[in-house]
């Protein structure tokens, strides 16, 4: 299936029975000779299976075992991604004012969960690397998700705070996260993070014929007159098609966004080069990287 291929690319598969004698034998000596293995049983399963941290370094004392759990070691709660947006508050913030809470389209915690866990394991193979020494590392999804809600966190933790949904746009900068359309009734959303950005928004737009500048020349301000600033730019990029508003703010290095489906997104050269392609049992499949950082070697 699609989704069986975007998770697992250029691995060897092995189906084993754990509680049959022989097939956990096989188990222990992949153990044996392995650096890391990784496992997300609930609570409990592991100790049962003779997998758990202490009974697997019985058999490879240098292992580095790498565990992923919902809400914690010690909670016997099952939790998968949705549980998890909502328990965190991602539902609730997000989506359209006066909607119901809304998930985000893919499964985020996951990947957030499995990028923090992948930064235990490279510490744990540093330290190994010292020490000779293998360790255990545990990340919970409960744990990922809200070191994840980053400056919505701090905005309640400091000020009260709470956040709501609000859609795409940014709680602390304006216009950032406000979406327009064209004449040809694209989407077009902005992300101008300084008043230099926004002055040279502003002059792009040719608004200073609106003489109200002032109005909106600080970040507080745009904030405190955000209704007012939304329909002075939806009147002006209304004007123009898309790819005219392109070449404008890309000349000006205006940060902006096209909102583009799919189709146009794997059209991109750049969102190409990203595919990853394997015959998996006799059926041609294709994903995007999940690796996507570059190493340069000085020479």
């Amino acid at each position: 299936s699609a989704y069986y291929a975007a998770a697992n690319f250029n691995k060897t598969v092995f189906f084993l029975d754990l509680t049959d004698a022989d097939d956990f034998s096989k188990m222990l000596e992949y153990l044996k000779t392995s650096d890391i293995v990784i496992l997300n049983y609930k609570p409990g399963d592991a100790e049962k299976l003779g997998l758990d941290y202490k009974s697997i370094r019985v058999h490879n004392p240098e292992i580095i075992y790498a565990e992923i759990n919902g809400f914690g070691a010690d909670s016997p709660r099952v939790a998968f991604d949705v549980v998890l947006q909502a328990e965190s508050g991602f539902m609730h913030i997000n989506g359209e004012p006066g909607a119901k809470p809304l998930k985000m389209p893919v499964a985020l915690i996951d990947i957030l969960a499995a990028h923090q866990l992948k930064q235990g394991i490279l510490c744990a193979l540093l330290k190994k690397q010292q020490t000779g020494k293998g360790s255990k590392v545990e990340v919970s999804l409960y744990d990922a998700a809200i070191s994840s809600l980053a400056n919505q966190a701090t905005n309640w933790l400091m000020n009260g705070q709470a956040p709501t949904a609000i859609g795409s746009l940014h709680p602390n900068i304006a216009p950032y996260g406000d979406m327009f359309q064209t004449a040809d009734e694209r989407w077009i959303v902005f992300a101008v993070g300084s008043d230099a950005q926004f002055s040279k928004l502003w002059n792009t737009l040719s608004l200073h014929e609106n003489g109200s500048f002032e109005e909106f020349s600080s970040n507080p301000l745009r904030l405190e007159n955000r209704a007012k600033l939304q329909e002075i730019l939806r009147t002006a990029i209304k004007r123009q098609p898309v790819g005219y508003w392109a070449e404008k703010f890309d000349g000006q290095h205006i940060p902006y966004g096209i909102v583009r489906n799919f189709q146009e997104v794997f059209d991109s050269p750049n969102a190409k080069d990203l595919i990853l392609e394997e015959v998996q049992e006799g059926v041609h499949t294709r994903r995007v990287r999940s690796a996507v950082f570059k190493i340069q070697n000085d020479n």
